[in-house]
């Protein structure tokens, strides 16, 4: 337990959480993304994908309760890292910003806040139905499960809801694109030899996650799935 905690108060420890629990979350964006993905193969199939994660509540909840410890860990250590940079630094630069920071590494903080607003948001409106109880009510006419396609459907129906997503989505992306390449250098894993291979990666994989994710909201309001 002593050792945990030096980890957790010295600023390279957090560093290290920062990285583990990063992976941890770009997986699951992947993963996550992946699975909705399924709405573009019809009702059938995505329902199916939600039925068979549901009818798994240990796992399901194993799974959300590891993500919610990743992601109180990830925010807690980067606005506590990012304190402790302010106060090492009381005296702005004089030019206003460092030169070779990034857009994406100068906001990186801002960014994950916001994100976390939104996600908070989409879990209130799709997972536990506190914004929209009646999407739980939803029935596959055929099995009666949960109709979790006619839910997205309804839910990004909204033209704001779906622009807060698709904004929200346009952060994480923004995000990533500076913190997966930061993950590898923080547990020593991002040499020289591999900074722009790794630089790169970061931005592709950024791309594919906002084009993946934006196309179903943008499908929805188009009209491209019914």
């Amino acid at each position: 337990m002593n050792i945990l905690l030096r980890i957790w108060r010295s600023s390279l420890g957090k560093k290290y959480i920062m990285a583990v629990t990063g992976l941890g979350l770009f997986i699951f964006v992947i993963a996550h993304m992946v699975g909705n993905l399924q709405i573009f193969l019809g009702p059938e199939k995505l329902n199916d994908y939600a039925f068979f994660l549901k009818a798994n509540p240990g796992l399901l909840w194993a799974a959300r309760s590891g993500l919610l410890l990743l992601a109180i860990l990830h925010v807690v250590s980067a606005v506590q890292l990012a304190l402790q940079n302010r106060a090492a630094r009381p005296v702005a630069y004089k030019e206003g910003r460092p030169t070779k920071a990034s857009f994406a590494s100068r906001t990186i903080v801002y960014s994950g806040l916001i994100i976390l607003a939104f996600v908070i948001y989409h879990l209130l409106q799709f997972t536990l139905g506190v914004t929209n109880p009646d999407f739980l009510e939803l029935r596959d006419p055929l099995t009666q499960h949960h109709d979790v396609y006619r839910m997205v459907i309804a839910g990004f129906s909204n033209i704001w809801v779906s622009v807060f997503y698709i904004i929200a989505m346009g952060l994480l992306c923004l995000h990533l694109s500076h913190g997966v390449a930061s993950m590898f250098q923080s547990v020593g894993l991002r040499s020289k030899k591999y900074a722009s291979f790794l630089t790169q990666f970061a931005k592709l994989a950024a791309v594919v996650i906002f084009i993946g994710n934006t196309l179903i909201p943008v499908a929805v309001l188009a009209g491209w799935v019914k």
